[in-house]
């Protein structure tokens, strides 16, 4: 399938001063001012086609924030497409990503999951002064920062019963760097948790 840019978006892209991007928003836009790209052609969606191919046609420097729910689990290549948001981004813009916890029971009932994220996936890709645990890059240059990770737990509907005491759960490990790494080390299998939000900034390009 080839690219449908229903609005122009990369026709126009040198004329657009302030770019952000919501990647595999799906049928529903949380950003009102983002362009949203999706390989499904939902009626929130600005250009539809491979995410890959599409970020492709995105000038380097260009884009300010990147946002993205539920849709990293879906790829798989991730590395691949991180070199990419760093490309196109501009120096000190946001990145923010949004997965299912690898412990999500409902993780493994989608067929379309083909990567799990916990604590310390994007410390992979990123520069990480957050955590004790450190993980190698693999001798690549990080273009990020990694600048903050929450456990976010929550039921889905419809046990709303069991809402209040996630959220309990919640706010206690999130307390520090530590009960966060103690969490995932030792109770993410009795206590799962629903998904983890990533936020990271571009590193200053080089002249």
């Amino acid at each position: 399938m080839g690219i449908v840019d229903k609005n122009n978006v990369l026709g126009r892209i040198d004329s657009l001063k302030d770019l952000s991007l919501e990647l595999g928003c799906g049928n529903r836009k949380r950003h009102p001012d983002t362009i949203c790209i999706d390989s499904l052609d939902y009626d929130c969606v600005d250009i539809v086609g491979n995410l890959y191919e599409v970020l492709k046609k995105i000038p380097d420097n260009k884009v300010s924030a990147v946002y993205s729910y539920h849709c990293f689990e879906h790829l798989e290549d991730v590395g691949a497409l991180m070199e990419e948001l760093a490309r196109l981004m501009k120096s000190n813009g946001r990145l923010i990503v949004v997965t299912p916890h690898f412990s999500n029971p409902y993780y493994y009932s989608d067929v379309t999951h083909k990567t799990q994220f916990g604590l310390y996936s994007f410390s992979y890709l990123s520069e990480d002064s957050l955590f004790t645990r450190k993980v190698p890059t693999y001798h690549k240059v990080p273009m990020f920062d990694l600048s903050g990770v929450q456990l976010v737990f929550k039921s889905p509907r419809p046990f709303y019963g069991r809402w209040g005491i996630k959220k309990i759960f919640q706010f206690i490990f999130n307390l520090n760097r530590y009960l966060m790494e103690f969490y995932e080390e030792n109770l993410c299998y009795m206590i799962p948790c629903y998904e983890i939000k990533y936020e990271m900034i571009k590193k200053p390009s080089n002249p």
